[in-house]
């Protein structure tokens, strides 16, 4: 008898004006290397120059932009992509803002977001990119890691679904940090979306 085909997962990712775009190269090959039944359906950015768009349009991948300056308009136009693409769930990668409880509920599919700090430490507003890892540093912590957690209207609040940690006793600088957390962010990030889509079928 013959295997059943995998189901084909369709997901979107948001990030910013600014992002470099690392995690969604990370989770875009991981996919593609793996085999693994996952497409990614459009990518958001807040600003047209965002560096990441070349990356997507390199690899012929759907770029949206919704400009981030009016916050009403922002949630409307990231409600419009969600009704036409239809992704099954939304991947925050690099993305900034906070979506409201309306804008959530108005889209009715999950959303993820990954945090570069064992949460619930080092998170909420303000606690983002380096300035978590220098917070980290100061502390003199000798383990960090990557927090997956569900978004919700509030930073870095929603429930956690997964966690990594990474041994940092011997990072001399915050930037030491920030680059082998960076490193795992890209190892862990692509299964772990792939392991929450698979369970929720």
């Amino acid at each position: 008898m013959a295997g059943t085909t995998p189901k084909t997962y369709r997901i979107a990712v948001l990030t910013s004006g600014l992002s470099r775009g690392s995690n969604l190269r990370a989770i875009h090959q991981y996919f593609r290397e793996h085999k693994i039944p996952v497409e990614i359906g459009f990518v958001l950015i807040t600003r047209k120059s965002a560096p990441v768009a070349e990356y997507c349009r390199q690899e012929g991948l759907p770029v949206e932009f919704v400009s981030s300056l009016d916050p009403q308009a922002f949630e409307a136009g990231i409600q419009k992509m969600v009704q036409s693409y239809q992704p099954d769930l939304l991947v925050l990668a690099g993305f900034m803002k906070k979506l409201s409880a309306d804008c959530l509920r108005a889209m009715a599919i999950p959303a993820l977001n990954i945090h570069p700090a064992l949460l619930p430490k080092y998170g909420g507003q303000g606690f983002y990119g380096q300035r978590v890892h220098e917070a980290v540093y100061a502390s003199q912590e000798k383990v960090s890691g990557v927090s997956i957690h569900l978004v919700d209207p509030e930073y870095d609040h929603g429930d956690v679904i997964a966690q990594a940690e990474i041994d940092i006793s011997d990072c001399q600088t915050a930037a030491e940090i920030g680059q082998r957390v960076l490193e795992l962010e890209h190892r862990f990030y692509a299964p772990t979306i792939y392991k929450y889509l698979t369970s929720r079928s």
